[in-house]
């Protein structure tokens, strides 16, 4: 990938937007982005001079660097690169080695723990389409999740357990889930995101209000729209709320893939989630409630430029 190193002042106000950010930060309201290595963010966020090698934009020094930038503007970050395996004891050391210090991460648990069934796709080898024996098993999540993290317990501002859209009566679910997070260690702040939207029933908060766990507001194809969400009696459920804006309503993942890479400016607006953004922001300072709120490139093309409008 070959990119002019300089160009024409970026009309992205960076440094107005860290500001504002930083304030809100102060209020316990904090904002960031669903990952981070973007070039398509390059002289949003992103200084293209800073990742050249001999003349060239480069990729691999992008990608290994460009986190210590994004900090720079951003308090926090949501991280869905845990989702995928148990990171090792080494790996999570040299990440938070090289992790600008003041910066904040909301990590996703690993399906190893959230997936009652593995995926039939081919990344699960022999294990897609099977029950997953490790499905809500606390002593997995503790010997090969927390205590790994425990020595940068300060870093992480929440752990999210993502479970995907699925066919258990939701009495069963909360019937396991409940034991589940009773097991927890309380040294983490937990919160549950599901895709379901029949699961937003106070036989669900409830499960979690009892244990201060947050729901977590999320944009999805076949989930409510944030504000229809966000009205829901019962569904902040603990001391902070998690927020992730992540698609538009009734938008598959590969069509906002195909439409909206490779997410360098806005292509499909969403007033209504804006404002409801806007709104939460409001009802968060209001209450004094802390909240943890990541956008994503999908949700409208460019999550900078969404997160700079909901923040003016």
């Amino acid at each position: 990938m070959t990119l002019p190193l300089f160009d024409s002042p970026s009309a992205f106000d960076r440094a107005g937007l860290a500001g504002r950010l930083r304030a809100l930060a102060a209020e316990q309201i904090w904002i960031g982005t669903r990952s981070w290595k973007y070039p398509g963010w390059l002289d949003q966020i992103y200084s293209r001079e800073r990742y050249a090698a001999r003349g060239k934009f480069s990729q691999k020094c992008f990608e290994a660097e460009c986190l210590a930038e994004y900090a720079e503007t951003f308090p926090i970050v949501c991280g869905d690169f845990s989702f995928y395996q148990f990171p090792t004891p080494e790996y999570w050391e040299r990440f938070f080695s090289r992790a600008p210090a003041g910066l904040q991460f909301a990590l996703k648990v690993p399906e190893e723990v959230t997936a009652e069934v593995f995926p039939k796709h081919a990344r699960y080898g022999p294990r897609a389409g099977m029950r997953n024996e490790s499905f809500l098993n606390a002593d997995a999540m503790a010997a090969l999740f927390l205590e790994p993290l425990e020595r940068y317990r300060d870093r992480i501002a929440a752990l999210i357990f993502e479970f995907g859209a699925r066919a258990t009566p939701l009495r069963e679910f909360v019937g396991r889930l409940g034991p589940f997070l009773d097991a927890l260690p309380p040294s983490y702040r937990y919160a549950v995101e599901v895709r379901n939207r029949t699961y937003l029933d106070p036989t669900y908060f409830d499960c979690l209000g009892e244990r201060k766990v947050a729901h977590v507001f999320n944009a999805w194809t076949k989930m409510p729209p944030l504000a229809e969400q966000i009205a829901i009696p019962g569904a902040f459920t603990a001391d902070f709320t998690v927020v992730r804006a992540l698609l538009r309503e009734g938008s598959a993942y590969e069509q906002a893939v195909e439409q909206l890479s490779p997410y360098e400016e806005v292509r499909d607006e969403n007033p209504e989630a804006r404002e409801a953004l806007r709104a939460l922001i409001r009802r968060i300072r209001e209450e004094r409630r802390a909240a943890l709120i990541f956008v994503n490139n999908r949700f409208e093309g460019n999550a900078p430029s969404t997160i700079q409008a909901i923040t003016e």
